[in-house]
């Protein structure tokens, strides 16, 4: 698939089938998103991949209960490492490269999980501080920027209607 059909025919779905995909196809999702771009090459990112189940329900109560997510086989919780990029760029570092490297590095495994055949959704809603708590970690340190439930779709919901492109862009000549 190119990459163009890809980023047109990703969507956000909210049921997965239970049955798990292969461990290769996960290993290439996380392996595409260490070639995002980030700000003088820091890459400030770090991924938790959550299989267990129980970890999954508390995590979608964190979402501020999407009980959906835990037909997902797997959530990964994207988190930015905000002292890495501070080390190099201090507050503009920690407070904007470090999440906007991480969004990056989200859309590269957004879109090559849509290669694959999976689904993902790009769950923002949740409670930083509880899913910090339950992955163990300190806020301060790893911020939790985005949860993405993935596996096989058990859905393929109607296609939102996208703003023309006359409507997003100016030209400056």
């Amino acid at each position: 698939m190119d990459v163009f059909t890809a980023i047109k025919t990703r969507q956000s779905i909210r049921r997965f089938k239970t049955e798990p995909f292969p461990e290769e196809t996960l290993e290439k999702i996380l392996e595409a998103s260490r070639y995002a771009p980030s700000a003088g090459n820091v890459q400030p990112w770090k991924f938790f991949v959550v299989r267990s189940k129980d970890v999954r329900v508390k995590l979608a109560d964190a979402a501020l209960g999407q009980k959906w997510m835990v037909t997902a086989p797997v959530i990964i919780v994207a988190c930015a490492d905000l002292p890495r990029s501070a080390a190099s760029y201090r507050q503009r570092g920690s407070e904007l490269y470090a999440l906007q490297d991480t969004a990056a590095a989200i859309q590269n495994m957004i879109l090559s999980a849509v290669e694959a055949g999976l689904a993902c959704c790009w769950v923002g809603a949740f409670r930083e501080e509880i899913a910090a708590r339950i992955l163990n970690i300190n806020p301060q340190v790893l911020r939790p920027v985005a949860m993405i439930p993935l596996g096989y779709p058990a859905e393929s919901p109607a296609r939102p209607a996208k703003r023309p492109l006359e409507e997003i862009i100016e030209y400056i000549d």
